[in-house]
């Protein structure tokens, strides 16, 4: 098994047909279906089920999909990453990026790079921070732009400033009489809609001060957030730099007073692993010294 065949299984995987993937892969079936039945031999099982309409995946082709795309990835980092050493004015960076990002990164720093080497390209995989710490782990990314809390062990961290949560308050739910602030007295016995990141965070502020939590959604996405909570399901807890990337229509945002309940953006890397310049360019542009983890 070499990563021709996974490339060609792949290509057989996503497109269900064997002529679609001969011509995304530009040759002809025959090559193809040999190389498959080849890879079936070596395997000894069978990885798709062959029909008139096409191909679709056993359990042992879906499981062989899942870890082959994850191979292609990190062999394609590893190209790119070669490739960009050097003076790091070239080549491709791969870079984890949360959603709830889009407030601060990409900036003014990020395009000014771009401007500067015209020949570097970012390529994003976006996901949770938890998502992204594992593709960190198995390289498939050489950074990572995440949100406090997450465990540290391992990495190097920079990070941007402390930002506090606002609560997504609609007429249905005012959460007090302040404009622009609420506390979590203002919350108490309000359905909240949460960004699961920061679940705990919440429980153990309202158990601190004995107050009555009420969940209506808990969420992976802060964008998610702002729509249930616009759907009226209740008040979502969302970081403040995030507003001005969301369509916040019919909501009306409170800064919380709360100390505890801020989060910070960090961009961090395996302290083991050597930076390209390329990825070491990228992590300048936040700044400051880089802090213990």
């Amino acid at each position: 098994m070499d990563i021709r065949q996974l490339t060609y299984f792949v290509a057989i995987a996503e497109e269900r047909q064997i002529t679609a993937a001969a011509r995304r892969l530009h040759i002809s079936q025959p090559p193809l279906s040999y190389e498959l039945a080849s890879l079936e031999r070596e395997l000894g099982v069978t990885l798709v089920d062959r029909g008139p309409r096409g191909v679709t995946l056993t359990e042992a082709g879906k499981l062989l999909y899942q870890r082959a795309t994850e191979i292609l990835s990190l062999t394609n980092s590893a190209r790119q990453e070669v490739e960009g050493f050097g003076k790091g004015e070239r080549g491709v960076l791969s870079v984890g990026m949360i959603s709830s990002s889009g407030g601060q990164v990409p900036g003014r720093g990020l395009a000014k790079l771009a401007d500067s080497y015209p020949d570097v390209r970012i390529e994003l995989h976006e996901a949770n921070t938890y998502q992204l710490l594992e593709l960190l782990e198995r390289g498939v990314v050489e950074v990572a732009v995440v949100r406090t809390p997450f465990p540290t062990e391992g990495l190097a961290c920079r990070y941007l400033d402390p930002e506090p949560m606002v609560a997504l308050t609609s007429e249905a739910y005012p959460c007090g009489k302040r404009v622009g602030v609420a506390s979590l007295e203002d919350l108490a016995g309000v359905p909240l809609v949460l960004y699961r990141r920061f679940e705990q965070i919440v429980r153990d502020a309202f158990a601190e001060r004995g107050l009555e939590l009420v969940i209506g959604c808990v969420n992976d996405d802060a964008r998610t957030t702002c729509v249930w909570s616009q759907a009226g399901f209740g008040v979502g807890l969302v970081p403040s730099t995030i507003l001005p990337v969301m369509n916040a229509e019919g909501l009306a945002p409170k800064r919380l007073e709360e100390l505890e309940l801020t989060t910070r953006i960090a961009v961090v890397w395996r302290e083991s692993r050597r930076l390209s310049p390329l990825a070491q360019r990228f992590i300048d542009l936040f700044g400051g010294a880089e802090l213990p983890a």
